[in-house]
């Protein structure tokens, strides 16, 4: 199959000599010191960053205490990247276009210092010359302590994993003792911290949380948080994960709308994961709805994942990635530049042809199974 060429995000004008969107991926050049399409025509845009492999949750459906139990090999701290190491590998992804840069985790927060890393991720200049986004995936659990802190060193803004407003039905679900309302502390303490709007996340797994459905939306309508129901997906740590569990986005909408009617808002970010919907008696309050399996969305995902011990993966369900830290050294100055780097990473985007959850959407309509485990959630980060 030919894909055809996407045209260029509009910081990327000056630093490219071809946004034409009739041109194929066949005919497509390589671009020398810039941004370049991979084999689907998508551009590279956002990074994820993954600053630590642990997590204070055992959410049954990313990391199972089964699995990730007290013996578990997790990462010692010298096999993780270093703050400058980081620092570095960012300024690289800018130089291919990067204006976003989403910490991710394991639970981000438990890394030490990482205020620290943040002032120096947002310092980084884009290719548009537009400030470079920061944003941070957490479970809430330490973000009451640390919202101003994460908002003065350059944070632009947080989604908090939350599965359940039912101390239960939550309990359950992340295996651990933390009440609800300590997640629900840190989402007003980051929203006072200014860094609003709050996005929320929630997994929905059928006959686990889908009766917290209702009582979300309810909760957080007129606050000012976004909402954000996902599919469960059978990402690494999911072993138990089967289509049966999947609500679909457009059941659990429908599910929505017979209590709250919603009217469609206009998407705003090339690539945007979500299909974002306003109260009809209040657009501000929006809900969200990802389908990223029943409607797979990886024809335009523009998404790299550096893991915390420091490979490159080009897509969540990968099973493998680039090991790039023998272009970081220390981080320190004894590695390569990040221009070198950068060149590393463009030759390894412009091979990539990802698009595991449409083949898995075509497997399960065939009646196929997942062939092979993905790398770990906890990782690689979500």
């Amino acid at each position: 199959m030919t894909y055809a060429l996407a045209p260029a995000p509009e910081s990327y004008v000056n630093a490219i000599a071809d946004t034409s969107p009739d041109l194929t991926c066949a005919s497509a050049p390589a671009v020398a010191g810039g941004p370049v399409p991979d084999l689907r025509g998508r551009w590279l845009r956002d990074l994820r960053l993954s600053v630590i492999d642990r997590c204070n949750f055992r959410c049954t459906y990313c990391m199972p205490r089964g699995t990730f139990g007290a013996d578990y090999p997790f990462l010692a701290s010298s096999e993780r990247l270093s703050f400058d190491q980081m620092e570095t590998l960012a300024r690289s992804f800018a130089l291919l276009g990067v204006d976003k840069i989403r910490i991710t985790g394991g639970e981000p927060l438990l890394r030490r210092g990482v205020e620290s890393l943040i002032e120096r991720l947002a310092a980084i200049p884009t290719l548009g010359g537009t400030p470079m986004e920061i944003a941070l995936t957490t479970n809430g659990t330490l973000l009451a302590a640390k919202a101003k802190a994460l908002h003065a060193a350059g944070l632009t803004r947080v989604t908090v994993s939350l599965d359940a407003l039912d101390d239960g039905v939550f309990r359950r679900m992340t295996d651990t003792d933390v009440p609800v309302a300590r997640v629900l502390e840190g989402i007003a303490a980051a929203s006072a911290a200014g860094l609003a709007p709050v996005k929320v996340n929630t997994v929905i797994e059928r006959g686990a949380n889908d009766d917290q459905i209702l009582p979300l939306v309810r909760h957080f309508k007129g606050t000012g948080v976004a909402l954000r129901f996902i599919e469960y997906m059978d990402v690494g740590g999911a072993d138990g994960w089967a289509m049966d569990r999947v609500v679909t986005a457009d059941d659990v909408r429908r599910h929505v709308e017979s209590v709250y009617p919603l009217v469609p808002l206009e998407d705003v970010r090339a690539g945007s994961t979500s299909v974002n919907f306003g109260h009809a008696d209040d657009v501000s309050s929006e809900v969200g709805f990802i389908a990223s399996v029943s409607k797979p969305f990886c024809g335009d995902c523009t998404r790299a994942r550096v893991s915390s011990d420091g490979r490159l993966y080009t897509c969540l369900f990968a099973t493998q990635g680039l090991d790039i830290r023998p272009w970081l050294g220390d981080g320190i100055g004894n590695g390569a530049s990040p221009e070198a780097l950068a060149d590393v990473v463009r030759a390894h985007w412009a091979r990539r042809g990802d698009n595991y959850s449409e083949r898995r959407a075509q497997r399960s309509a065939a009646g196929g199974k997942r062939r092979y485990p993905t790398i770990r959630m906890s990782l690689v980060g979500g």
